[in-house]
């Protein structure tokens, strides 16, 4: 008996101890939880600056900074980006370095591959070599705030630091900046390789030429509606004649966790995002953006309305930061006069100014224009030296350098990276070249326009910040470089104008190839031959319709002269808005509100009879369900409804069984996902294509999708049709980088709320369908921001984004927009604002 209470005294004291412990663990992680908080009221003391700055936060959290000089204007805005996303700043400078690796480890390591070879880091030094002092003081007074910000830090840095074992700036064994006037020229290049990239699509030509004619390849990835292919030469035939090919396609390589467990899934995690990004590079399939502009003679007002909604891919924390910025003129150290700076926006941490938004006078949106700035070049290797290649003037040696990835765990990689006289040699890092070209005798090179040394890009940004008329912001765009956007504007005086800013190559009159398929390097009329003048790019001034809009189709007329791309988007979300626009004589913030926000699919109007057609003669036991909730679908993609998940599931069914047979099933999944051959769909139903449906008819693989999708719902969701929801399956996820992945993490760090719409409505909401394991219908590409301009009274624009301000995740501001932002709903953009809810002096450090 005296030895049970024994026990029983130590069971009690053992619990008794674990319940200390565990409340002892809580109130540590609390006090770190309240360490990592930014201050937001008080006062910080902050070196370099000269005089103190006013940062105060407003009831929408929207950062207002009031300085007494631009170059404080921008310090502080560093400092400020650095306590709000210091994770975000750290981890996308190591991005674009390639250093991931070094605190990442091997899973990584493709993705810091592609970055060393196309030497973002070089191009960006030599980019911001080039730029007028004035901006070369800007970028480091902006790289001055994150380096006080970090030298004086009482605030804790964020989890990530902490989980992966990651200091600030410090790269190749050896501390340095964690953030200099360079890396924000190299975020404006990452930008453009996001955004400003077709070799994706040239590279998956190229792959499907290895299985298909020209014929069928342009059936599967038609040119723009209407239209004919850019090129008229069989591709096909060009690619067998010169050998490109290897004998036998390898398989892709297996990406494998390093070890087991939690650390086992960030490995994973780590690689299935480094994969993803290097698929993905030189891609603009499945990125879009919607922008459009009216004259006072359509709205309500009298004065101009004006709508942006850029879509990117959803990230945790938000791509954006929303700040006003606000200094008097000033002058750069050689007296260069700087303007005064009154705008509020969007900014993007790593760059100094407002990105999207609005000054006193005049309001700005960008969509991605999409132009071919990326041209991918044969190069032909010597067969009797492999160091040299083929010119137009003969043999010439590759250009050589040495590079030296640090690998966490592992030993340091001796990296050799080629070059042509096109640009850097792709084949050399991108594993997917490997395994279809003949290697011994051909390496793919890229020519990109953004990485020339005269891209200004961050000179249009910063001079657009001192606008006050449309006419001031068509001169600060003149600078604009990579990648090209469409840009609607619009001032309080009445002005409005379209203009597509940035640079684009002129192909030589016998350039038979016109840059949608890698070319012959050898060949000088494949190589460019200038660049379009900024006053032959497109504008329009709203003068013919009384509105402008753009959504990534093709904004020229039949009558433009020159060659932009033929990869435009599908016209699907223009012509929403057209019909949107049209549908009233005078809008207004509220109903342009509703445009933004309209889940419409004219896309799965154009097949839904076809699907209609499929449930009627499908024999699955849901199918009579199923065709009793079609028959009133009429296409809008609800987040409430069930007949879209099952119209996104059978497309994504009858895509597998049509494409893969003809194209294997490795080549498929390498080309699908966001590329999700819509249009190759639509023209093989209209010409009840035998060849692609075969050995089937048409009508019956369609009602077999139906059938085979049917199953994998109920199998998800159950045997009631009625009660599944397309949020459900298509949940916005605004995904952590790198720890989103991580299944024991990722409810912590990514940011979720079930979504509406698909990738061909007004409201935005593209999924990858070929990531089945991650989701295949979660919406991960969506408008990361909403803006609405009254140009009558701009102190009523609005604005809203998915996540929140903070990128602490330990932060009630981390997620607080998300339930908004799915609603359609918005906060106020205001430079004069009720109140403020915090107010916070940064002030001189007395030893500067």
């Amino acid at each position: 008996m005296e030895r049970g209470r024994r026990a029983a005294g130590v069971v009690k004291w053992g619990a008794v101890a674990l319940v200390g412990l565990t409340l002892l663990g809580g109130m540590a992680l609390a006090v770190y939880a309240l360490r990592t908080q930014a201050p937001l009221d008080g006062r910080l003391a902050v070196a370099g600056l000269a005089q103190p700055v006013q940062v105060r936060r407003d009831a929408a959290d929207v950062t207002h900074i009031a300085a007494e000089s631009p170059q404080d204007l921008w310090r502080a805005l560093g400092l400020v980006h650095a306590q709000e996303r210091s994770w975000q700043l750290e981890f996308n400078r190591r991005v674009m370095h390639g250093t991931l690796s070094e605190v990442l480890g091997p899973a990584t390591l493709e993705t810091d591959k592609l970055m060393r070879a196309l030497d973002i880091r070089g191009a960006a030094q030599r980019q911001y070599a080039g730029l007028p002092l004035a901006a070369r003081e800007a970028l480091q007074a902006y790289s001055e705030g994150i380096a006080a910000f970090h030298a004086g830090r009482t605030q804790a840095l964020t989890p990530e630091f902490l989980l992966l074992g990651v200091t600030p700036g410090r790269e190749g064994g050896r501390d340095g900046a964690p953030w200099s006037p360079e890396d924000s020229v190299g975020w404006a290049l990452m930008l453009a390789l996001d955004l400003g990239g077709n070799w994706g699509n040239e590279f998956a030509r190229l792959s499907l030429l290895r299985g298909l004619d020209t014929e069928r390849l342009w059936q599967l990835m038609p040119p723009y509606p209407g239209e004919a292919p850019a090129t008229a030469v069989d591709l096909a035939a060009l690619y067998r004649g010169l050998g490109v090919y290897a004998t036998q396609q390898a398989p892709p390589a297996p990406v494998t966790a390093g070890l087991n467990g939690l650390a086992g899934a960030i490995d994973q995690a780590r690689a299935d995002w480094a994969r993803a990004l290097a698929q993905e590079a030189g891609s603009n399939d499945g990125k879009g953006s919607n922008n459009w502009v009216l004259a006072g003679t359509r709205s309500t007002s009298g004065k101009p309305l004006l709508a942006n909604d850029p879509h990117l891919g959803l990230s945790a924390p938000a791509i954006w930061y929303y700040a006003h910025l606000q200094a008097p003129a000033g002058q750069s150290s050689d007296g260069a006069a700087i303007g005064a700076i009154d705008t509020i926006g969007a900014t993007l941490p790593g760059l100094p100014f407002v990105v999207l938004g609005r000054t006193a006078r005049v309001a700005w949106g960008f969509t991605n224009t999409s132009p071919d700035v990326q041209d991918l070049y044969l190069e032909q290797i010597d067969a009797q030296d492999a160091t040299r290649y083929r010119t137009p003037a003969g043999w010439e040696p590759f250009s050589v350098r040495e590079e030296v990835i640090r690998i966490k765990g592992q030993a340091d990689l001796q990296l050799q990276l080629r070059a042509t006289r096109h640009g850097p040699v792709l084949s050399d890092v991108q594993a997917s070249h490997g395994q279809l070209l003949d290697l011994s005798k051909y390496v793919l090179a890229l020519r990109w326009s953004a990485l020339d040394a005269d891209n200004h890009t961050v000179l249009a940004g910063l001079q657009a910040n001192q606008a006050q008329s449309v006419a001031e912001l068509q001169q600060a765009f003149a600078h604009y470089h990579s990648p090209m956007q469409s840009i609607v504007m619009a001032d309080v005086d009445g002005a409005i104008a379209f203009k597509a800013a940035g640079k684009v190559p002129v192909r030589h009159a016998d350039n038979d190839l016109r840059g949608v398929a890698p070319a012959p390097g050898w060949l000088a009329r494949y190589d460019w031959q200038g660049w379009l003048s900024d006053a032959q790019t497109p504008q329009d001034d709203g003068a013919q319709r009384g509105w402008i809009a753009t959504a990534n189709q093709r904004i020229t007329g039949p009558d433009y002269a020159h060659f932009l791309t033929q990869d435009w988007h599908l016209p699907y979300r223009y012509d929403r808005i057209a019909q949107l626009l049209e549908a009233r004589a005078l809008h207004d913030l509220d109903s342009m509100a509703a445009i933004q926000t309209d889940v419409t699919s004219l896309a799965t109007q154009r097949l839904l009879p076809a699907l209609r057609t499929a449930a009627a003669q499908a024999y699955h036991p849901l199918a009579a369900q199923t065709a009793e909730l079609l028959r009133t679908f009429d296409g809008r993609m609800d987040a409430q409804h069930s007949a879209p998940l099952v119209f996104a599931a059978w497309a994504d069914e009858l895509a597998r069984g049509l494409i893969v047979p003809r194209i294997g099933n490795a080549r498929f999944a390498a080309t699908y996902g966001k590329r999700d051959f819509r249009a190759a769909l639509e023209g093989i139903l209209a010409r009840d294509d035998g060849w692609w449906c075969a050995p089937r008819s048409c009508a019956e693989q369609s009602a077999q999708a139906l059938e085979r999708a049917l199953e994998r719902l109920q199998s998800a969701y159950g045997s009631r049709p009625a009660q599944w929801r397309w949020g459900r399956a298509h949940p916005a996820v605004s995904s952590h980088r790198p720890l989103g992945s991580v299944a024991a993490l990722a409810r912590f760090f990514n940011v979720q709320t079930p979504s509406s719409g698909d990738g061909y409505t007004v409201n935005v909401g593209q999924y990858n369908a070929g990531d089945v394991a991650g989701g295949a219908f979660a919406n991960r590409h969506a408008a990361s921001l909403r803006g609405l301009y009254d140009l009558a009274d701009l102190e009523q624009s609005r604005f809203i984004f998915q996540t929140g301000q903070s990128g602490n995740v330990f932060s009630p501001r981390y997620a607080d927009m998300r339930g908004a932002w799915a609603a359609g709903q918005y906060r106020p953009l205001q430079r004069t604002p009720a109140r403020w809810t915090h107010q916070l002096v940064l002030a001189p450090r007395a030893s500067d």
